[in-house]
């Protein structure tokens, strides 16, 4: 089945296009969205018909060196508005200037200003005509937006300036200065080329965001090399790979799609995807990941994952959705945006009307000039930008670093946990078991039962599982037929082989009761650290198995940094309580659950969270899943299972609770990140409109121009940005 692009959302109808195999990876099709309404996604670039900001290409589907067309084209009325401009500023202001002053006069007052006409209308009709395009719709939408007050401010003064050019015998005496009308070309001009210069600012810092995904891209190779059956080797493009071939991966190359190896040994450098620095040992049956770089060895994998199905391409697709999502704060922006631009036009047609009635001569000069820095210095685009733009820098950040982003939401609550609930098994320790111990009662066989429980075991997905199949595999016993077989969530499996019931798990799923003997050997090697299994035979327990799964080197020095954050850690596990119990003294956990089937696992998150607790459950198995659905954010471990993974709101690639840490110190820089953006957007209106509608006027004697208005509305978008782009150097453990 072919995957489906999303193209159109803004319209209420959706349509949708076919994607070809591997395109997330490709770019062959580009979509395009805003990064402050996430859900307007088009087929081509353009304007956001809701806010009018220019879409920008959706991480995941952008081919990597597609020119920004948008980048460009502002880029180039820039640059043509600026050099028509300077003449015009140089007209309107040469009077300052000694000896130009005199030529100026010798022209005359009227000439010069026909020539401010005619070389300021390309610059407003032609070089600005996008802000005009997009204030019109912003009306017929009724989606008022930035562009809405600056196309108002240019229009109206270079309206203004034109009709005092062409029939200044309209204009009465109360917008006369000395005899003469007076126009304000070089402010229409001005205004338009310093919002340009912003936006060609504002499009090359957001293009920066994209930084993360953009590398992630470029690290997909070309081509593989495909073995054949008569041992021939050819390289062929990427989309021609397919689950199943047989690749060959050379010193140096990278590894072009997941998979496991068959034949040969090598270093892995997984950095790019684990954010960890240290090359990985692969050999036979180990599993690689595409886009990895294989180091001095060489090997012959089996391609098990193509296309939009590998971990690189799933981590694109996740990181672009998060970085395209809301957060929660971001509500606290749109409720003010949804008022401000009818509040700004309202405060501009208050200034007109008192500056009218109140100001100097020539009045209704001064009205329009202060209501036009008004509408040009409140242009709400630093607000609406100041939580996306943290958003898609933090969540491009976390993917460099191996902690991938669900959405936004998880992101910021991550930051207000205070208690952090793990599973033992594959999270705190290796996931990697080992058969240490089997025991019987008198009359049973070792072989005999451990080949029973193994091949019981063999339809079991738990990590501890694999150590009781490779255990019996070391001693070379025969896997048998299983029929009849159960998972039963929390106790353990069971079936029946060779005619026989077997159960493998807790004492209590073989209904019989525990011999003596069994039941002291069990306290003594959980007193030791290990995990014990009792299997059933028919109606009896006729031995267990003990299994050890050491802890995690990198576990001891993340829980230490997650308690220097203020965390509270609780261990829930499935396991007995001395097992759980010699775990969490080593490690210095605060609190024991034992025994937690996932029911019990799910209260005790909700048990917490009625207590005022702010909870975040990691984990990685089935069992976890309603564990980590109702906490406050679930985080699965890269390596556990999908069910996990799509229950989390926070992912973990390579699996430990250092990557926990860095997700967590990630969510608080973010989150203070947005705050100061958002404190920077209030305040900058807050204090700006007032100075524009001039305020400070009648104390001593300051009013801003719109030149200096919209100088200072540009600046405030790109120091929102730049102040988000510090995430990317943002020092995490």
């Amino acid at each position: 089945m072919a995957a489906v692009i999303p193209m159109t959302e803004n319209a209420g109808a959706r349509t949708e296009i076919p994607a070809k195999h591997g395109e997330i990876l490709t770019g062959k099709k580009t979509i395009y969205t805003c990064p402050m309404h996430p859900q307007i996604r088009e087929g081509h670039p353009g304007p956001c018909p809701i806010c009018g900001m220019a879409l920008e290409p959706v991480a995941g589907y952008v081919a990597i060196n597609e020119e920004n067309s948008e980048l460009s084209a502002m880029t180039r009325r820039f640059w043509i508005g600026l050099a028509l401009t300077i003449p015009v500023l140089i007209l309107s202001m040469g009077g300052m200037v000694p000896g130009l002053h005199e030529l100026l006069q010798s022209w005359g007052h009227r000439s010069v200003t026909w020539e401010q006409f005619v070389l300021s209308t390309p610059v407003v009709l032609w070089a600005g005509w996008p802000f005009f395009e997009r204030g019109g719709r912003s009306l017929v939408t009724r989606h008022l937006n930035m562009f809405t007050l600056v196309a108002m401010g240019t229009g109206a003064s270079y309206l203004y300036s034109a009709i005092a050019t062409l029939l200044p015998g309209l204009f009465p005496l109360s917008f006369r200065k000395d005899g003469i009308v007076e126009v304000y070309f070089e402010a229409a001009a001005m205004i338009t080329v310093l919002v340009l210069l912003g936006q060609v600012l504002e499009l090359k810092a957001r293009a920066a965001t994209g930084a993360a995904i953009k590398a992630l891209l470029g690290l997909v190779p070309k081509t593989a090399r495909i073995v054949r059956d008569d041992g021939s080797e050819t390289d062929v493009p990427l989309e021609q790979v397919k689950v199943g071939d047989r690749l060959r991966v050379r010193p140096g190359e990278k590894v072009p799609v997941d998979g496991v190896v068959l034949e040969g040994q090598s270093a892995v450098d997984e950095s790019m995807i684990t954010g960890e620095p240290i090359p990985v040992a692969k050999e036979q049956k180990s599993s690689v990941t595409g886009a990895t770089i294989n180091g001095t060895g060489s090997f012959i994998m089996k391609a098990e994952k193509v296309g939009n199905d590998t971990l690189l391409a799933r981590i694109v697709e996740m990181v672009g959705s998060a970085q395209r999502s809301r957060a929660p704060i971001q509500r606290v922006a749109d409720t003010v945006s949804g008022y401000f631009v009818p509040v700004v036009l309202a405060c501009a047609v208050l200034t007109f009307l008192l500056w009218s009635w109140l100001g100097p001569e020539p009045r209704f000069a001064y009205a329009l000039v202060n209501a036009v820095a008004v509408l040009i210095i409140a242009c709400p685009c630093a607000l609406g930008l100041a939580t996306p733009m943290s958003i898609m820098v933090g969540v491009g950040r976390g993917a460099q670093l191996g902690v991938l982003v669900k959405n936004a939401e998880a992101l910021e609550r991550l930051e207000k946990i205070t208690a952090l609930a793990i599973d033992k098994t594959g999270t705190l320790t290796e996931g990697k078991p080992t058969l240490t111990e089997v025991a019987t009662i008198p009359g049973v066989d070792e072989g005999q039962l451990l080949e029973w429980a193994a091949s019981v075991e063999s339809a079991s997905e738990h990590p501890l599982a694999a150590a009781i199949m490779t255990g019996a595999a070391k001693r070379k016993l025969p896997q048998k037929t299983v029929e009849e077989f159960a998972s039963v969530t929390g106790e353990g499996v069971r079936g029946k082989v060779d005619s026989h019931r077997i159960t493998v798990g807790k004492a209590e799923l073989s209904g019989a009761s525990m011999p003596a003997d069994l039941a002291k050997k069990a306290t003594d090697l959980r007193k030791e650290g290990q995990t014990v299994f009792f299997v059933g035979v028919d109606d009896a327990i006729a031995g267990l198995l003990a299994v050890t799964d050491p802890v995690k080197a990198t576990t001891p020095g993340a829980i230490e940094a997650l308690h220097r954050l203020g965390i509270r850690i609780i261990m829930l596990t499935g396991d007995n309580i001395e097992t759980a119990q010699r775990v969490a003294k080593k490690l210095g956990i605060d609190q024991v659950e034992a025994g937690a089937t996932p029911q019990k696992k799910r209260d005790v998150i909700q048990k917490l969270t009625s207590e005022g607790a702010r909870v975040a459950m990691a984990g990685d198995g089935v069992n976890d899943a309603p564990a980590l659905a109702v906490s406050d954010v679930g985080i699965a471990m890269g390596t556990g299972t999908d069910v996990a993974i799509e229950s989390a709101g926070i992912t973990l690639v390579k699996g430990d609770l250092g990557g926990l840490v860095r997700a967590i110190e990630l969510s608080r820089a973010t989150m203070k990140n947005i705050r100061l953006n958002l404190l920077f957007a209030f305040i900058y209106n807050g204090v700006g409109i007032p100075i524009a509608a001039g305020v400070l006027y009648p104390f001593c004697g300051l009013l801003l121009s719109p030149m200096v208005a919209s100088g200072a509305m540009a600046l405030s978008s790109v120091s929102v940005i730049a102040n988000s782009l510090r995430l990317r150097r943002a020092v995490l453990s």
